[in-house]
């Protein structure tokens, strides 16, 4: 584990300070080919999202401990230097790269950082940009701006399994007009379809932090 600054989290935007959990990823092997062959109710914890099969980029925090290399894309405690947990990352040099500090053994900095994920590691493939300077494209919202179908004690509830069903691969989640938005590591629509087997239409939204690069 490891930590950094209150400037740095920040960065992260809202949806890294709302999370409830680490993160890491998720093991792949012996799921289900979609939620309808997964017991009744249980799609999300029986399931796995394949691999993206491109690059991908995400926004996070890079954390250097004695050399060894993870991308945080959860919460960041705050103590000095920082922790948290995230994926293995490969291919990573701080060469060139500006906006990181260093105390001790620990070097982190906040990047948007594109590369290909195997659902284990992610091994960088482009010089990473700060996310100070970094403009991403607008993503557009799913939901249309229309309210979700949830009531607030639903989706508490809700809430309350995801730990145990997503595993390493859960950031985060919280209510938003009659919604539960719900962090990933990544999803191919594979946990989305899920959770509209197991909780219905128009109540979970899953969004991934791994952001396919276009064209």
């Amino acid at each position: 584990m490891r930590h950094r600054r209150r400037h740095l989290l920040l960065a992260l935007g809202a949806a890294s300070v709302l999370a409830l959990s680490g993160c890491a990823t998720p093991a792949g092997s012996g799921a289900p080919s979609s939620a309808a062959d997964a017991p009744p109710g249980a799609s999300l914890g029986s399931l796995s999202p394949a691999p993206p099969e491109g690059e991908v980029i995400a926004q996070g925090t890079v954390m250097d401990v004695a050399g060894t290399v993870e991308l945080c894309l959860g919460p960041i405690m705050e103590s000095y230097p920082p922790q948290c947990s995230g994926i293995p990352v490969t291919n990573w040099t701080w060469d060139g790269v500006d906006g990181s500090e260093t105390s001790g053994d620990v070097t982190w900095g906040a990047y948007a950082v594109q590369g290909t994920y195997d659902g284990d590691a992610f091994s960088v493939t482009q010089p990473p940009i700060m996310l100070a300077l970094y403009d991403p494209m607008m993503i557009e919202d799913p939901t249309g701006g229309e309210p979700g179908a949830g009531d607030e004690g639903t989706l508490l509830a809700i809430q309350e399994e995801l730990p145990d069903s997503l595993g390493d691969a859960y950031l985060g989640s919280y209510p938003d007009n009659g919604w539960l938005r719900v962090d990933v590591v990544w999803d191919d629509g594979t946990w989305q379809d899920a959770a509209d087997d197991d909780y219905g239409d128009d109540v979970v939204i899953i969004t991934p932090a791994l952001r396919p690069i276009e064209g």
